[in-house]
């Protein structure tokens, strides 16, 4: 059993061990300048940054997801996406991304937004496996380009 909560305060050290951990995992090192970037842009509600923490049974932040609500050109409303979604390994294959993706579905119905949408490495195919029970795949493509 998982329960889902937006962040808050109480979760910042945790939220840090998880955030190293998915840029570990990304083969990314997190500074403490970005750590302490993106944390405060999760405790301020007037930031499009929001987060959710999954909490296992023992009271344990086991995994977060971070969202934005942004506009949608394709149907001039708007959308929400996924920035971020990490579970601890320990707590894998025990539903928690899916009961974190269930609630930003339900998160997105409440505000009246009509897609939930991310992306996720090419070779992480494990949360694809996730994922694809839960979402439909896109054959859109992405860049990136640095300035």
């Amino acid at each position: 059993m998982v329960d889902i909560r937006p962040i808050d305060s109480r979760d910042a050290e945790r939220w840090r061990e998880l955030f190293r951990d998915y840029g570990t995992f990304y083969k990314t090192t997190f500074s403490d300048e970005v750590l302490d970037g993106v944390w405060a842009w999760l405790l301020d509600p007037q930031h499009p940054v929001n987060g959710l923490v999954a909490i296992n049974e023992d009271g344990i932040v086991v995994g977060f997801a971070v969202y934005r609500e942004h506009p949608d050109t394709f149907s001039a409303g708007p959308t929400l996406y996924l920035d971020d979604l990490f579970v601890d390994p320990a707590a894998r294959r025990g539903g928690v991304a899916g009961a974190m993706l269930s609630s930003l579905r339900e998160l997105a119905r409440t505000r009246g937004v009509t897609q939930v949408r991310w992306i996720t490495a090419a070779d992480n195919v494990r949360a694809q496996g996730a994922y694809n029970r839960i979402a439909r795949r896109t054959d859109w493509v992405t860049y990136e380009m640095d300035s």
